[in-house]
């Protein structure tokens, strides 16, 4: 497998209803006469479970996801910044419309967003109806995890990362 095709890419391979043509980091994909939509599983994204904290000057973020067993990914994640402190209940689980990024955080009312990619280490949820973010993704790398928000807020581009680190469940970033 080359180092772009998705974890759906295989699987459609293996069923041979998939195509891809590869140069460089850009890929064409083409799906073959049944027009079947990416084959993902819950458990593609099972590099997401575990605890994450992110520390910084001002504050920190942790944010911590279940493994996928009983078909739903549980997330939770807590600011404290600056004194003050936000929330958000997470799941992912698969609903008629494919892996799905279901969003609680404090004080808004829930949104979902469609997974449009899924690869070993990252995934990528899209709402293009929703206010902001429009997107929301996160990727793996080693012990290391980025989460990221972006969309348009009144015809300007927004955006928003954390950068995370493993750590032990219910750890705390040191003082200072």
């Amino acid at each position: 497998m080359g180092g772009t095709e998705t974890i759906a890419m295989v699987r459609l391979r293996g069923m041979g209803i998939f195509r891809a043509s590869c140069r460089g980091i850009a890929c064409t994909m083409a799906l073959g006469a049944t027009g079947a939509a990416p084959v993902w599983q819950l458990a593609d994204l099972s590099w997401l479970a575990g605890h994450w904290l992110a520390c910084g000057p001002r504050g920190e973020t942790a944010e911590t996801w279940t493994d996928d067993r009983g078909g739903v990914l549980l997330g939770i994640s807590k600011s404290v910044r600056d004194g003050r402190v936000s929330w958000e209940f997470s799941r992912i689980d698969r609903t008629a419309d494919g892996i799905v990024f279901h969003a609680s955080p404090k004080g808004q009312q829930p949104a979902a967003f469609t997974a449009v990619s899924i690869t070993r280490n990252s995934v990528v949820f899209e709402n293009r109806a929703h206010d902001f973010p429009q997107r929301v993704s996160y990727r793996r790398d080693g012990d290391r995890l980025v989460g990221r928000i972006d969309g348009v807020v009144a015809g300007t581009p927004r955006s928003a990362e954390w950068r995370y680190q493993r750590a032990a469940l219910n750890a705390v970033c040191p003082p200072g």
